[in-house]
């Protein structure tokens, strides 16, 4: 576990957290502007010192009191928003970087993984990162915070300077890279998007203090969750791509195969991924349709109904594998279809996406 505890004030502004993580996976620290997150996140590496401060990481006591470990000694990495390389270095050289003051006999990653992980082979030789996209400039970043072979990853909003395409561009590598190291990371983020794809549990920060802690599934499983925006309840499922057919890829979830119209990029390609559904996108029958268009039917049992909004029920739904589905109809069709907990029903999806 990585238990934190931190009271640090300034004018105007209070961080009050006490927090117990599991050392693995991601866990996204989530809130608006000005909750605290970049502020948890430098307590955590040392850059802000608190007298009251305490940082216990599995077995090693970083903080405790007037006990404090300086950032240059605690085994962690730290990725900020903009990627900072070393102009006057080449890629390698900037990789390198990270592995020069690591014995080779204590070295987690080795550089070779490094590139592999976030697709620099067509890069490493290059001599100027200053001619780099922003993408590959912060994947060149991320590699040499690997590189330092850190007990602990930190990334303060690692995707946020980069336009949209970049953004992804760079996801698919940065999954990879999460199943690959066996680095627990703390990032933080104020996008729904990044925290649907990437991480396994939330923190949801207001005002300097933790809302509440949550799996990526609990999160996502509540109409009310601060992650979704203005497009409504989002599903999040996690499956496998397989192979290609008429222009589209297929997606394994369980024993059932969804279609999807966008690529799988080849970082990607038959690792575990996940889907971005809206549940406005989801309709429901009462039998198995088959001579529709749709080609994403699934099976379901409704879970729960909530009423979203004037006239319209969110209908919360179980797929055999045990994952959650939202879809949001109107209640006059939830009436005219008799629906209750309990039925066992079609989801019919109009359109599906991967997570990005």
């Amino acid at each position: 576990m990585i238990h934190t505890r931190f009271d640090l004030a300034y004018p105007g502004f209070a961080l009050n957290v006490d927090l117990q993580l599991p050392a693995r996976g991601i866990t996204a620290l989530f809130g608006p502007s000005g909750s605290g997150k970049t502020t948890l996140l430098r307590c955590i590496a040392g850059l802000e010192r608190t007298t009251s401060g305490m940082l216990r990481m599995q077995d090693e006591v970083w903080q405790d009191g007037a006990n404090f470990l300086p950032t240059h000694r605690r085994p962690l990495g730290y990725v900020f928003q903009e990627a900072s390389l070393f102009s006057h270095l080449s890629v390698r050289r900037n990789l390198e970087y990270g592995l020069k003051r690591i014995p080779q006999a204590q070295r987690r990653v080795q550089l070779g993984q490094a590139v592999e992980w976030l697709g620099l082979g067509n890069l490493i030789e290059r001599s100027d990162p200053a001619s780099l996209s922003g993408g590959e400039r912060q994947r060149i970043a991320i590699a040499r915070a690997l590189l330092s072979s850190p007990r602990l990853l930190l990334m303060d909003e690692p995707l946020s300077a980069l336009d949209t395409q970049a953004k992804r561009d760079i996801l698919p590598f940065l999954e990879r890279m999460v199943q690959q190291a066996g680095v627990p990371i703390v990032y933080v983020t104020h996008a729904p998007a990044e925290v649907e794809r990437l991480a396994d549990r939330v923190v949801f920060m207001q005002k300097g203090c933790i809302d509440r802690i949550e799996t990526l599934k609990q999160a996502l499983s509540r109409p009310d969750s601060p992650l979704f925006s203005d497009g409504g309840c989002v599903s999040v499922i996690e499956g496998r791509s397989g192979q290609q057919k008429h222009g589209l890829t297929s997606f394994h979830v369980g024993e059932h195969c969804l279609w999807l119209g966008n690529p799988i990029h080849a970082a990607s390609a038959g690792r575990p991924q996940r889907l971005r559904i809206l549940a406005k996108d989801v309709g429901i029958a009462l039998t198995r349709p088959e001579d529709t268009s749709l080609l994403n039917i699934l099976p379901v049992t409704i879970q729960s109904i909530d009423l979203v909004r004037e006239g319209h029920a969110l209908l919360g739904l179980r797929l055999s594998d045990g994952q959650n589905l939202f879809a949001e109809i109107t209640a006059w069709s939830r009436d005219r279809l008799a629906l209750h907990e309990g039925l066992a029903v079609y989801a019919m999806i109009k359109s599906v996406a991967l997570a990005e």
